[in-house]
């Protein structure tokens, strides 16, 4: 079991390593080819930050562990919303001044009502996983054309821009992508052995560790910039990263497990446990951001709700498992 968790915390230390400077480089390379800023930040950093829970889930799938790549896109979201902005909004409040982030947090309960739609529907299929790539590709278009008219005007745009890489070589970058891709994938193959090595000693489902230590690890990047951006007032992007790494989890993470390797069979528990949870928590977001009429943000007393909701949702997976 030891191996197991050695694994596990290595695969995760090399993959937020080599997620960051693949994304760092990629980014750098469009920037000198002319591509503008802010279409490199809503794609390419956007993309970037889900990277990690996207090559593990693609691995997992690769490997026959389907389960184990839908249980770390549900439990990532879980835990982005929960643990971090609640972990970030109990440092400092963040206000909400952007219009296409209170535009987005709608979206995002659409797309999740939208893939447990599919999911109980079909059981999953690979079509299914074409369909939320589709949807990404859909999404992705009308974001940037969004983005494009109101440049200018919004303040989370702004953030985005300038959090983009500055004076950076082509050869540099280039070797940033090569030697990120390589360790990305090596590092997710490193995770996903010692997650399925310690689900089958621990008598768990790969699920429930996908739904756990593997979500939990994969939001490491996603707190790391939520709190960097709040510390740095950029409230709007704190928020930014984590409603966007949600959308990228539900439809392009899910989806790409889904066109590799659909599930076989999806446990009951998806439907009526964990599903439900992710909707619930993102509805949540919603109301708690509105402030009590006071808002649009997010401050102490919303945090310590969203922490609880975090807390409750593994103390009923841990019950789960005892009682199943």
């Amino acid at each position: 079991m030891l191996f197991d968790l050695a694994y596990i915390l290595i695969g995760l230390a090399i993959l937020i390593w080599s997620a960051d400077k693949l994304t760092e480089g990629s980014a750098a390379l469009a920037k000198n080819f002319g591509i503008p800023s802010l279409i490199i930040g809503l794609t390419i950093i956007a993309i970037g930050s889900s990277a990690p829970e996207m090559v593990v889930s693609a691995v997992a799938a690769i490997g026959g562990s389907s389960n184990l790549a839908i249980g770390n896109a549900i439990g990532s979201n879980i835990t982005n919303i929960a643990l971090v902005l609640g972990v970030t909004a109990l440092i400092t409040p963040l206000l909400i001044h952007s219009d296409i982030l209170k535009r987005e947090i709608p979206i995002l309960i659409f797309l999740n009502i939208f893939a447990s739609f599919l999911i109980w529907y079909h059981g999953f299929t690979r079509a299914d996983g074409w369909i939320l790539v589709l949807t990404l590709g859909i999404y992705l278009t009308w974001l940037v054309i969004t983005s494009l008219k109101k440049r200018k005007q919004d303040l989370l745009l702004t953030e985005i821009v300038d959090e983009l890489p500055q004076d950076m070589s082509n050869s540099k970058a280039a070797l940033w992508i090569i030697l990120g891709l390589a360790l990305l994938i090596f590092s997710s193959d490193l995770l996903v052995m010692g997650a399925t090595n310690l689900a089958t000693r621990m008598g768990v489902s790969e699920l429930v560790i996908g739904l756990t230590v593997v979500a939990v690890g994969t939001s490491l990047p996603e707190l790391a910039a939520s709190i960097a951006s709040a510390i740095k007032k950029e409230h709007d992007m704190a928020i930014g990263n984590i409603i966007g790494s949600n959308i990228f989890n539900i439809l392009g993470v899910m989806g790409v497990a889904g066109i590799i390797h659909p599930p076989t069979s999806i446990p009951a528990e998806v439907f009526y446990f964990h599903l439900p949870a992710m909707l619930i928590i993102t509805i949540a977001l919603f109301f708690l951001s509105l402030d009590f009429g006071k808002g649009p943000r997010l401050a102490k007393s919303q945090a310590i709700i969203l922490l609880s909701g975090f807390v409750a949702f593994n103390w009923l997976l841990v019950t789960q498992i005892h009682t199943s």
